[in-house]
Parts: structure tokens; sequence; C-alpha cells
């Protein structure tokens, strides 16, 4: 049971990262305000995941804010020479997420994200961000400008790779024009498809697709066909909704967060797991069925 079972991407053309990696936003206080009420237990989950050979963690400065970032230098400075750190900004946290307000506001300014980077890069201990990336687009900054932003801040060496969150294609096709995607990041699972025509450009692009809410599947994952598959395989269903996402196309590279170690070690496990053709068409439409 490792990580480096899910196969690798390179993500921009030079940063190898095994597909199944780690969410760190769980790692915080309740409606990702604040620290997370047990530290030590967080570092621990972010020691075991590097033990189980995740090498890819992704966090943002708005996670707590910034108290997620912290844990994980806390956790894992001196980092491994392999593990990537992919953060975020773009968006403004003023208090605690509820069902009313998700307590955030966006905000795509070049003061707003040069400031996150340096905060990223003091927070983190890094010289130069693995992989950064836009978190939401701000409707009242042009993508350009802020794509502009990040393309100098990759030039003065304070980032690597960029990346988008939430965007379709043409956002994407607007940011390239800017300068180089390597990876982007959408609400994508078994249950939610919103995003399959994003998914195949990324394809056609050599662009990493990184599914957030990978285990968000609703009452589809006590389905008919997702228990039965679960019973065929030995495996839990939130597992077979992970192999499902590793088998759906190799740019996907997942995130699955958890504050558990115990789920930590069986979202690991589910690069075990072999679907074969038959389940990941039972599997396909269930995504079908939910989108009518």
């Amino acid at each position: 049971m490792t990580a480096a079972k899910s196969g690798k991407f390179i993500i921009g053309g030079d940063l190898p990262v095994h597909r199944m990696g780690y969410g760190a936003m769980q790692l915080t206080g309740s409606g990702v305000w604040g620290p997370p009420r047990d530290e030590d237990n967080a570092r621990a989950v972010l020691r075991r995941a590097v033990e189980l050979g995740v090498n890819f963690i992704d966090t943002a400065d708005v996670y707590g804010p910034d108290d997620n970032e912290r844990i994980i230098r806390e956790a894992l400075h001196p980092y491994p020479p392999d593990l990537v750190i992919g953060t975020k900004a773009g968006l403004v946290r003023a208090g605690p997420a509820t069902r009313e307000s998700p307590g955030i506001s966006m905000n795509g300014s070049g003061s707003h994200i040069r400031k996150a980077v340096e905060g990223g890069l003091r927070k983190l201990g890094l010289d130069c961000i693995g992989l950064f990336q836009l978190h939401r687009v701000d409707p009242a900054v042009p993508l350009e400008e802020t794509m502009g932003v990040f393309r100098a801040l990759r030039d003065e060496g304070k980032i690597r790779h960029i990346g988008l969150s939430e965007v379709g294609i043409e956002e994407i096709k607007r940011a390239r024009a800017v300068v180089e995607i390597a990876t982007v990041q959408n609400v994508y699972n078994v249950f939610t498809r919103i995003h399959d025509d994003v998914l195949a450009y990324c394809e056609l692009n050599g662009i990493a697709f990184i599914p957030f809410w990978p285990l968000r599947s609703g009452n589809l994952i006590k389905s008919e066909a997702m228990t039965a598959i679960a019973k065929q395989t030995g495996a839990a269903p939130a597992q077979v909704a992970l192999a499902w996402l590793l088998k759906k196309s190799p740019v996907i590279v997942l995130i699955p967060g958890t504050s558990s170690r115990q789920h930590l070690e069986q979202n690991v496990a589910a690069c075990d797991i072999e679907l074969s053709e038959r389940n990941m068409q039972l599997l396909d439409g269930l995504g079908r069925k939910a989108a009518k």
C-alpha cells in the first residue's frame, strides 16, 4: 500500500508526482477557520502521508487562514527532495464557512497575489513554490492581468508552475495566452461530471486535472452498483470512487483530504484496486444518470 502504485504525472513537464496526493484543507478548525483542534494529530497525518509515499500536498492561504501552511512546515520541514507543495491565492476569508455564507470573497489583484506568494514562501519555508494556483477567477479583475502577475512571479523565481481552479475551457485558453498553465483544479467525482469537457481539454494539452471533492458523491456512494462493485473488489465504496478517478484519465491527480490517519491509509490503499471495464462503465453510468 503506497501512493507510488497510483502511477506518476509530471506537472509542467519537469515536476513528477504520484497521482495519489493529499489535500490538507481538513487540517483546520471548523468551517476552515483557525487551527485544527488537535495540531499534533494534524502533523502526524501529514507525516504518515509522506511515509505512505505521497509526494504532492495541496493547500491554500485561506485554509485557516495561514494555519494550514504553517502546520505543513512544522510537520515536514526540511522537506523530502521529491515533495511538491501546491498552494493557492485569490480568495480572502473573513470568517468560518457556514451553510448561510462561505465566509470568503475573491481578490485577483496583483498586490493581493504578491502578498500571498510572499506569505506562502515564509510560512512554508520555501525558496520557490512548486505549484501556485489561482483559487478563483475574480470577475472584478481581468484574468489576463492576474495571469501577468503570476508570470512575473514565475520569472522572478518565486513560483515554478502555475495552476487554475474552478475554470472552464475559455478561461484556461485566456490564461494560457499569457502564461503556461500546468494544472486545473475543478470539482469532479463519480457523481459530478460538469467538467468532463475540461478534463478532455486537459488530456489533449498535457495539463494535470486535480479533482476537488473527489469523494462528495452524495447517495450514489450507496447506490446498488457502487455497493456491488465494492463487495466484488473487497473495497469500501469511497475507495472504489477514488479508483474510478485514477482509471478515468492518466492526467488526473488526486488530493483526497482527511484528518484521520486511518482514512488516509484507506485512501492510499485505493491505488491497489483494479476495476474492470464493466465496472468502469457502471460507474460512468451513475454520473450520466445523475446529470439528467
